[in-house]
């Protein structure tokens, strides 16, 4: 049999509805019932028709789709600080995990964080018929300023469970419908309540107290603090924990110098700290413990012999920094995992996952006095 020149190298052909019905040995209106989401189904056809979708690498139209169920199948994302380490990690990590459930996901980014600003760019993702949205903005005019809008979308807020500071809410007041140990959220497309639901994911409180407590434990008795920007959530309540942390050890936890997040602010406030005689700086975020550290060697301090720093994030280049830093991680990919599935409407989420204090060069028992 001679072969058909112009089939020579040919992709072979997609899968469609037809081919999935088929195959999982149902009607191809299952087919499309299994793709919207519709509660009738019983458990076991739902799962026989998605396990044939997956032998089969079937990959539905999302155009089609949406202009046959009238739904969109897209997930807003309000940010306000994705040029940030944590806030765009979270964002990859929400884009990922919708884009796994068969959902797109279209980010709108604040111009100022004033309630008009925000109010704009809500609008801007309901004109494009979202479904839900997560708020990915950590600073806490942008929380107030969601009290105030008649939002008629289900949204997720991403704070810590620590809440000092501002918590999200939704129309009518504060946020926490979700049950912080795994609770479910509002339902994307599913006609749930429009209220935020706290995704709790980041105990940023906890996590600032595991960078004290280390310190501590190494024999530093005077401790400084690069705090973050004040109107940041997580900077406040990095602030808070360390400030528990300190005066549960009898310590003075008013060793505090303010930075913006930036090496420079870092390196600026670790100024400010040494001329206070401290020997260990808990930084608020890596990159304000990159200063520090180029601040303590123009000082002529060496770290770890005379000094201890602890960052916070352990970004991807901390291993690397010199001397490799002591740092605080944070499960920032599950925390964007956990926003999609609460705004989804998914049982059995997972509790939220504790910071880990990650122990390298930084630091080191406290064997020395700068005063």
């Amino acid at each position: 049999m001679t072969a058909d020149p112009a089939r020579e190298g040919a992709k072979p052909r997609a899968a469609s509805v037809f081919d999935v019905a088929k195959a999982a040995g149902v009607s191809h209106q299952t087919v499309s019932r299994v793709l919207n989401d519709h509660p009738s189904l019983r458990a076991e056809t739902r799962q026989r028709v998605l396990d044939a979708m997956r032998e089969l690498d079937y990959r539905p139209n999302a155009a089609a789709r949406a202009l046959s169920s009238s739904r969109s199948r897209m997930i807003g994302v309000l940010s306000t600080s994705s040029g940030e380490y944590g806030p765009a990690s979270i964002v990859a990590a929400v884009e990922a995990a919708a884009r796994s459930r068969g959902y797109s996901v279209t980010i709108a980014n604040a111009d100022g964080l004033d309630p008009h600003s925000v109010d704009e760019a809500v609008r801007h993702l309901a004109d494009l018929s979202a479904e839900g949205l997560v708020v990915i903005a950590p600073q806490t005019q942008v929380l107030e300023a969601l009290k105030g809008l008649a939002i008629t979308l289900p949204y997720v807020t991403l704070q810590s469970l620590g809440a000092v500071s501002a918590g999200g809410a939704g129309r009518g007041g504060a946020a926490g419908g979700s049950d912080p140990a795994g609770g479910s959220g509002g339902a994307a497309g599913g006609g749930a309540s429009s209220a935020a639901q706290t995704s709790g994911s980041l105990d940023q409180v906890v996590g600032a107290r595991l960078a004290t407590a280390h310190l501590a434990a190494l024999g530093h008795r005077r401790i400084g603090h690069i705090a973050g920007p004040p109107d940041w959530i997580d900077a406040a309540e990095r602030l808070a924990g360390f400030r528990e942390e300190m005066a549960e050890r009898g310590l003075d936890p008013q060793l505090v110098a303010t930075g913006d997040w930036s090496a420079a602010s870092g390196y600026r406030a670790a100024e400010t700290l040494l001329a206070q005689g401290i020997s260990a700086i808990f930084a608020g975020n890596d990159q304000m413990a990159l200063g520090a550290l180029s601040a303590a060697t123009a000082a002529g301090v060496a770290v770890p012999g005379q000094l201890s720093i602890v960052g916070f994030d352990d970004v991807p280049e901390a291993a690397y920094y010199q001397p490799a830093l002591t740092t605080v991680r944070q499960d920032l990919a599950g925390a964007g995992r956990r926003a999609v599935a609460l705004l989804l409407g998914e049982s059995g989420i997972r509790p939220s996952v504790q910071p880990e204090l990650i122990v390298r060069a930084s630091t080191a028992p406290m064997t020395y006095t700068l005063m």
